[in-house]
């Protein structure tokens, strides 16, 4: 697979990872199903679990391509904002758009 491929991995990967945990029941989408249904904390922390696990993915893609670039303090912080941001339409989703039904 080529880099392009490699990008377009990790950003289809961090889509489907940011609205994970608005999408079902289940902790971390394979655990047990939370009867009453997930708190927003829950959600919350797996969503933190999940950008670890986006970022894992990308860091062993970019290591097979080549030579990892070193990243400070700011990459973090924008590839969480850009994570926050991607978990956008499932949060709207599961709190504004179903409470109405």
């Amino acid at each position: 697979m080529s880099q392009s491929g490699f990008i377009w991995l990790v950003i289809l990967a961090a889509c489907v990872g940011a609205n994970l945990p608005f999408a079902n029941q289940r902790v971390l989408a394979v655990g047990p199903v939370l009867a009453p249904g997930k708190k927003l904390l829950v959600r919350l922390l797996e969503l933190v679990a999940l950008y670890f696990l986006v970022g894992a993915l990308a860091l062993l893609l970019e290591k097979r391509a080549g030579q990892i670039a070193p990243q400070g303090w700011e990459f973090y912080a924008v590839t969480a904002a850009l994570f926050i941001t991607l978990a956008f339409p499932g949060f709207v989703y599961r709190y504004l758009v179903r409470r109405r039904r």
